[in-house]
Formats: structure tokens, sequence, C-alpha cells
């Protein structure tokens, strides 16, 4: 069974940053697809970003505009998400997930592993 741990979440303005993390206990971490999500309460889970195993291939939601950066440590069993230029639209709790595919699709379907999810809240 695979755990995995956010941190990282807060409060911060608009126009800042904040950099989540996500440690997992596996030692197999390379072979897994990562991503992250975020939820509003009322409201289905989103997908926000993936990273193939070896962090070669990347892929964002549309609403990101180059604004988040997905990035991983295999050797640290860790996987980021950079979030700059933060927009009150952004408030929601960030799940990691972690799938079996090397190279995972952005359904949450796809994704077999979740965290306890971490906060993020952006003010005005």
């Amino acid at each position: 069974q695979v755990q995995l741990v956010e941190s990282g979440g807060g409060l911060v303005q608009a126009g800042g940053s904040l950099r989540l993390s996500c440690a997992a206990s596996t030692r197999t971490f390379s072979t897994y697809g990562m991503g992250w999500f975020r939820q509003v309460p009322g409201e289905e889970r989103e997908f926000v970003s993936a990273i193939s195993w070896n962090g070669l291939s990347l892929s964002y939601a549309p609403f990101v505009k180059g604004r988040f950066t997905i990035s991983r440590d295999n050797a640290k069993n860790t996987v980021y998400l950079q979030m700059n230029s933060l927009e009150p639209e952004d408030t929601a709790v960030y799940y990691c997930a972690g799938s079996k595919l090397s190279l995972p699709e952005s359904s949450a379907n796809f994704f077999e592993y979740w965290g306890q999810g971490t906060q993020v809240t952006v003010s005005l």
C-alpha cells in the first residue's frame, strides 16, 4: 500500500506563491506516475497537473496558464507543485495522487493512491 502525505498548504495573498510537497512511502516511487488534483466543497475533484515516472512528461490543466510547475525527486520519493501568481479561484484542498501508470492521463480514474489533502487559501 502506498501512502502519500502532502504538505506546504496555507494562506497566501493573491499574487503570492506556495510550494506543495508530497512524500510517498513506497520504494518503487520512481515507477509511478504522479499527479495533483484539487477540490472545492460541493464540486468535483479536478485535475491540476501530472508528471511521468521519469519527470520528462508533464501535463497541466488549462487554468494553470503557466503559473504552476510540477516536478519530482525520485531519490527523495517526493513530488512537488510550485504555484505562483495565485488567485482567489485557486482556493481548494489540493490532493497528491499516485498512478501505477508511468504516464497517467488527467482523469482521477487513472490514480490508485491519494493523500489526505492540504488546504490552500488565497485571499484578496
